[in-house]
């Protein structure tokens, strides 16, 4: 027994010197087992009570050590909450300083510590795999508030190897509007390039994840930006290039801005709308130069390898400088926006893209009023955004439903086709009031919408996905924007019909809506589609059309055309119009039997006032014998050509009759 307390003994004075707890045991467990047998002795509650005193000692001791380890691993995992308050906008971070006395790195203390904290960084480690952190609540020390760990947990989600979970995080990020502006920052700073496009296609995000696109280089000495937009023009390839862009390509470049204005004056009219927004001989329009070499850009940017040439020579940057200096000027705005969209079709480019600072812009112009200003932003967002879009929206392709990311499965197409001077959005607006229409009424959509389909049909048919195309017509030759550029409505159905297969449309089931001309070219598309293999799935998937006022047998605006001065030189468009037209009568036949054979479902509205043209020509465009195709329900509709596919309010006939045509048609679909 003495030689026990000799042990005893032993080990406390080893304690008192700083041994550790594993040292204490492993000495005197050794002492003990050399010892020889004690004598037995007849006191047996003496050796009781010595037991006692010694695994008393083991507990106490390893209790201290515990106690002591746990609250230093706490201290070394809390964060300093006041640095962290008063540091949270700079470049650096603070980090806790280690001590440079070596004798407190050294020794079995500071081993046993060391092994003790690899164990739990093990634990803590393999729990942040399970619940996708970087630690468990059970074992996290972190003194900061939940939401600024919800900051890290998410950037660190949205950058997982699941696309399911890297979505989820994009959505909560975009949900978030509690967090404070460093928050923001940190998200917009450190987030990857899918991450930032995928919150640009967020309806609720907020702007501040979206850092101000980066400075721009400095003009050039003595140079303006209508010099380096025809610098930036003269260095793309001239040669093999349909006659239309080498006509505006040859005008920008050869020709002044003061020539330019007093050559053309105001008649002209840009954007691809065709909208006949024309000026007065004696009015000079802005920046006119500058337009014509947009036209020409918009046209080399359908490109691919242009749209290589436009961003190694800075024209990215360029094109940025000029949308924020046209900031009044919608038009030139708008032939910008087309430019970067069909820029976003070369996926290469798509990093190129987000550094230049284009995504802020396209995300604050997403969240606009103006309905051409949000749908040209949201088609460029599409065509970046290869995380949840497959399709690609070619120039003239709009898509109105969904222009966000959006958990609701579509399950059918519908495909809006203007006419004769019509535009993807104008056409489809609500009719105008006699009274004059603030900008508050304007922006209210409960009592105007600038288009229904966006507005009206998407609200009552969320399941849609709604298309609007876009192409260019024109009365005459004088208002032809492209002199050399004659597009018949054979050449144009193939184009258009190019674009829309590369959109997705025949993957689900379609309804086609069309006014005037864009009849046509919906009956001259199907029938080209079903001469080709590759296009079968837009047949076997069309389920309706409906005709606002398409003139199947000619138009009288053609025949009038011949006879009045007013129209000049009636452009081929016109003339394809005419009854007597040989390709029209062809394009009827072929397509009533063709629409028979597949039992397309078909609904025909026709006008029966007749419509003004300019201040002086009074004319029944589509008479209700030329409208009525042969097959389908025939509406007369008290309206003149330019309102029949404009409805005065939401409970108009005309728009419950086509919502009611569209739901019936696709019920079963829309069930599935």
């Amino acid at each position: 027994m003495s030689s026990i307390l000799s042990a005893f003994h032993f080990c406390r004075a080893f304690s008192h010197q700083r041994m550790s707890l594993a040292a204490y045991c492993v000495i005197c467990w050794r002492r003990i087992g050399t010892l020889t047998p004690p004598p037995k002795t007849t006191t047996y509650w003496r050796d009781i009570r010595n037991i006692i005193k010694f695994t008393g000692s083991l507990i106490l001791g390893g209790s201290l050590f515990l106690t002591y380890e746990v609250l230093a691993l706490k201290k070394s995992l809390t964060l300093d909450t006041q640095v962290v308050e008063r540091e949270k906008m700079k470049s650096y971070i603070y980090v806790n300083t280690v001590s440079l006395d070596k004798r407190e790195n050294y020794g079995i203390t500071y081993q046993a510590r060391k092994e003790l904290h690899k164990a739990v960084r093990k634990v803590l480690a393999t729990s942040a795999k399970i619940l996708w952190g970087p630690f468990a609540d059970t074992f996290s020390t972190v003194d900061v508030e939940d939401h600024e760990c919800a900051t890290w947990l998410l950037l660190r989600k949205s950058q997982s190897g699941d696309r399911a979970a890297r979505l989820q995080a994009v959505q909560e990020m975009s949900e978030t509007h509690h967090w404070h502006d460093y928050q923001y920052r940190i998200i917009a700073q450190a987030c990857d390039l899918r991450t930032l496009i995928g919150l640009a296609r967020s309806k609720e995000s907020d702007l501040r994840f979206f850092l101000p696109p980066p400075p721009l280089p400095s003009l050039k000495e003595d140079s303006s930006i209508e010099e380096e937009l025809r610098q930036l023009l003269a260095s793309l390839p001239q040669t093999e290039l349909d006659e239309c862009i080498q006509y505006f390509t040859s005008l920008a470049l050869s020709e002044s801005s003061q020539s330019l204005a007093a050559q053309k004056g105001g008649l002209w009219c840009f954007g691809g709308n065709g909208l006949p927004y024309a000026e007065s001989f004696g009015e000079v329009p802005s920046a006119t130069v500058e337009m014509f070499c947009l036209e020409a850009l918009v046209k080399h940017s359908e490109i691919s390898t242009h749209c290589d040439k436009i961003e190694a020579n800075g024209g990215l940057q360029l094109l940025q400088r000029l949308y924020q200096l046209h900031k009044d000027c919608p038009t030139i705005q708008r032939n910008i926006m087309r430019i970067i969209g069909n820029m976003a079709l070369n996926e290469h480019l798509h990093s190129t893209i987000v550094r230049s600072g284009w995504v802020s812009i396209l995300a604050e112009a997403m969240k606009s009023h103006r309905i051409m200003e949000a749908s040209q932003a949201a088609r460029t967002l599409a065509n970046l955004d290869r995380e949840t879009v497959q399709e690609k929206y070619q120039d003239g392709v709009y898509v109105l439903q969904p222009q966000y990311r959006t958990s609701q499965p579509i399950k059918a197409d519908v495909l809006f086709i203007h006419g004769l001077m019509g535009a993807a959005f104008k056409t489809w607006r609500q009719q105008d009031s006699e009274q004059v229409l603030t900008d508050k009424i304007l922006e209210d959509e409960a009592r105007y919408t600038t288009c229904w389909p966006k507005t009206w049909l998407a609200r009552d048919c969320p399941a849609l996905r709604i298309i609007s195309v876009e192409y260019d017509t024109s009365l005459s030759d004088w208002r032809t924007r492209c002199p050399m550029e004659r597009k018949s409505i054979a050449f144009r159905s193939n184009e258009l019909l190019r674009k829309l297969r590369a959109a997705g449309v025949g993957d689900r089931p379609v309804i086609w809506v069309s006014h005037s001309m864009g009849g046509l070219l919906v009956k001259k598309m199907l029938l080209e589609a079903s001469k080709k293999p590759e296009m079968s799935t837009v047949i076997n998937n069309t389920r309706g059309i409906i005709f606002y006022s398409v003139p199947h047998h000619g138009s009288r605006l053609a025949e009038y055309s011949v006879n009045v001065r007013y129209l000049l030189f009636p452009s081929l468009e016109v003339k394809e119009l005419s009854k007597d037209s040989p390709a029209l009568k062809t394009l009827q036949d072929d397509f009533l039997e063709f629409a028979k054979d597949k039992n397309f479902q078909v609904l025909n509205f026709v006008e029966t006032l007749p419509t003004y043209i300019g201040s002086m020509i009074k004319l029944h465009v589509v008479p209700v014998e030329s409208a009525d195709l042969g097959i389908g329900d025939l509406i007369p509709v008290d309206v003149d050509h330019l309102n029949i596919c404009k409805p005065k309010k939401k409970d108009a006939f005309l728009y419950q009759r086509t919502l009611q045509f569209i739901c019936e048609t696709l019920a079963k679909d829309l069930e599935n």
